[in-house]
């Protein structure tokens, strides 16, 4: 805490509102819309690769935000203030940090992915510009980016590793979707019980299932898409991919707020929204475009 208060006694509106602005990259809503931008208009393979290190520990740091319950900064010490533009969006305990987790899992893809250098240090020093941030707005200890940062480092680098060394874009696409699946489903009962016996409350209880639901959403749809669908993401020109970006965003969009109007707020309907959500992303827009692509766009 000592060094959250040495950071807050050197707020200053331009700094404030920079650290604002960077902690956008680790925003679960821009790191999916860029993943949604590779996988329907860039690389396809490579989002597939930044997914499976997305969705894999973002179960496991929600595993650990309801097993430790640690609470935010704030709440440990009334005399601590945090930015008050930050604290909407710091939802659910503290440790370890979800934005640190989704800047880590794409960048840190990004950065394996890459021989360039200059790119691989550019990935990094955005993963440390937010979590820098993440304490600057006094949202995070250290403790909270720091363990969010090694663990999703090393589910990223063994991600990548394993599909590199036994292709798993091409092979076992069956038993890796189960894995991820029974993984997904295990997180999710292990959520329900802490609730059951009264340990977290029904918000700690809803973001891990969205969480699993996501990652079941996933498994399956990647195993659907790409064992029946394989769609190209480069099959328009390029002059319309921005096209096609902004109408599957939009639909996206839309479908994320039309599901919440019709299933409501609720555990199960939470699990099952997020998961029809990313079964959208994964699925029903790649096969529009297979099959529609022409009909979508404009000539």
């Amino acid at each position: 805490m000592e060094f959250l208060k040495l950071l807050e006694s050197i707020r200053t509106p331009w700094l404030t509102w920079f650290f604002l602005v960077f902690t956008s990259f680790g925003e679960e809503t821009l790191v999916l819309a860029i993943i949604c931008f590779l996988y329907w208009c860039h690389n396809k393979r490579l989002a597939y690769r930044i997914c499976f290190s997305f969705f894999s520990s973002g179960l496991v740091v929600q595993t650990l935000k309801i097993t430790f319950r640690i609470p935010r900064p704030w709440v440990k010490d009334s005399s601590f203030h945090a930015v008050s533009q930050a604290v909407p969006t710091a939802t659910g305990y503290s440790f370890p940090s979800g934005h640190t987790q989704c800047a880590t899992a794409l960048y840190s893809t990004f950065a394996w992915n890459t021989k360039k250098k200059r790119l691989q240090i550019l990935c990094f020093v955005i993963i440390a510009g937010v979590m820098i941030s993440r304490m600057y707005l006094g949202v995070h200890t250290p403790q909270d980016v720091l363990t969010s940062f090694f663990i999703t480092c090393i589910f990223s680098y063994v991600t990548n590793y394993l599909i590199n060394r036994f292709r798993l874009l091409d092979n076992n696409l069956f038993m890796t979707a189960i894995f991820l699946v029974t993984i997904s489903i295990g997180v999710a009962i292990y959520s329900l019980v802490l609730l059951h016996n009264g340990t977290i409350e029904t918000r700690y209880a809803s973001d891990c299932c969205k969480a699993a639901g996501a990652g079941i959403g996933f498994a399956i749809g990647w195993f659907i898409e790409s064992t029946y669908i394989r769609f190209s993401e480069r099959a328009t020109a390029p002059s319309k991919q921005v096209i096609k970006f902004l109408i599957g965003i939009g639909i996206t969009v839309l479908l994320k707020v039309g599901l919440k109007a019709i299933f409501g707020s609720s555990i199960p309907s939470d699990f099952i929204r997020y998961s029809m959500l990313v079964l959208w992303i994964t699925v029903g827009f790649p096969y529009l475009l297979k099959h529609y692509e022409s009909k979508l766009l404009t000539e």
